[in-house]
């Protein structure tokens, strides 16, 4: 789409047509037979890559095989945990490794490898969602897709090219939650109403700062979540995930926002705020507010969204999902089992498998766009309209 506007029809054109999947034939998925393992390799060994391999082998049948990092012993700690873990299913580990700023090259070209997942800064997020698509490999992008507007509408381009021929999932994996995939296909159908406004929030522990002795430019990238270009800052990296689950609940992007934002605890190291708060105005007249922190203390942590509706309310968290429909009876509770992210990585595999491809492009890069919709308000001071922002 290049310098063209995403206007809201046109996003939702496209969120229709990527809300269902294609289904191939299991001969055409790239890999090997239809039922065989899927060969999977890592990009970035960090937390979160490691955690995501952890599920992999744990949860499904795939392999992990391959890894990639800028630095050797995130690459080690990956590999020793990948091959416990692929041993202890009785099967090989880690055949191939690569180091350095190639190595998201050198991955993408092994022959080896079906599938990749991507756990890298945000700020590559782009780049290497772009080499993995060129390279025929099914792909699992950690959110948000990309750190800027040219970013998140390139991304728009690279799901086209996905379309019928890869698996493109990124990590919005409360999509995949079954007590909220139940609940958004209850709120469509009208069982509550219109929702009528609502609040979201995403308060957690602050984050370290380390290796403050290495030289400069490993630092910045070992500090990367403390960057604001490198992370996208919070509301971008971190907050997107509350407001996904706005979009998605809303079944559209807000058409402005407005918000502030300060550093009033971890104000001596990064660049990234540590606490905001925003307003989004939806079409419909639907006034959502948001606040977020990254310095809660005393062990109190929790991320939530609540809408209120025409008949009734409801409030979700990572913890599950409560409905209110009356004062006289107490409300419905859906308790969310297990690790939230493993039905995201499970599906992946499976549709890697299976050749069920999905592709989540279109609705990443909205809810991407809706994030950094929210964080100009932020650095400008002033109220940004999504027409503003596409230009």
């Amino acid at each position: 789409m290049n310098n063209e506007n995403i206007g809201r029809r046109g996003f939702l054109h496209a969120a229709a047509g990527a809300a269902a999947f294609t289904i191939l034939k299991p001969q055409v998925v790239r890999g090997a037979e239809a039922n065989s393992a899927v060969r999977v390799g890592l990009l970035g060994c960090g937390g979160r890559g490691t955690t995501h391999t952890e599920t992999i082998l744990k949860n499904t049948d795939a392999r992990v095989i391959a890894l990639a990092d800028m630095f050797q012993d995130r690459l080690d700690s990956a590999k020793q945990q990948v091959d416990k873990l692929s041993a202890a299913k009785g099967h090989a580990g880690v055949e191939q490794t690569f180091v350095g700023p190639n190595a998201y090259k050198q991955i993408l070209d092994s022959k080896q490898v079906d599938a990749v997942v991507i756990a890298t800064p945000p700020y590559f997020h782009v780049e290497h969602l772009a080499a993995a698509v060129a390279a025929g490999k099914h792909v699992y992008c950690e959110k948000p897709v990309a750190i800027d507007v040219p970013g998140a509408k390139r991304v728009l381009e690279i799901g086209k090219k996905a379309e019928g021929k890869v698996s493109l999932d990124v990590g919005f994996q409360i999509r995949m939650a079954p007590p909220f995939v139940e609940l958004v296909k209850r709120i469509h159908e009208g069982a509550l109403g219109e929702i009528v406004t609502g609040q979201a929030y995403y308060y957690c522990p602050r984050i370290d700062f380390s290796f403050p002795n290495a030289p400069e430019p490993v630092r910045r990238l070992r500090n990367w979540l403390q960057d604001r270009v490198l992370s996208g800052d919070i509301i971008v990296e971190q907050n997107c995930h509350n407001i996904d689950v706005v979009n998605w609940f809303m079944g559209t992007h807000p058409m402005r926002a407005f918000g502030y934002g300060g550093r009033q605890v971890r104000n001596n190291i990064g660049n990234i705020l540590d606490n905001l708060a925003a307003t989004f105005h939806f079409e419909n007249g639907v006034i959502f507010s948001y606040s977020a922190n990254q310095f809660s203390t005393g062990g109190f942590a929790d991320v939530s969204e609540t809408f209120i509706c025409e008949r009734g309310a409801i409030n979700t968290s990572r913890k599950g999902v409560k409905i209110y429909r009356n004062k006289a009876n107490p409300p419905e509770e859906i308790v969310t089992q297990g690790y939230i992210t493993q039905e995201a990585v499970n599906e992946f595999v499976e549709g890697a498998r299976a050749g069920k491809l999905e592709n989540a492009a279109f609705t990443a890069s909205e809810s991407t766009m809706s994030a950094i919709l929210a964080r100009e308000s932020i650095y400008s001071g002033r109220e940004i309209t999504w027409e503003q922002l596409n230009n």
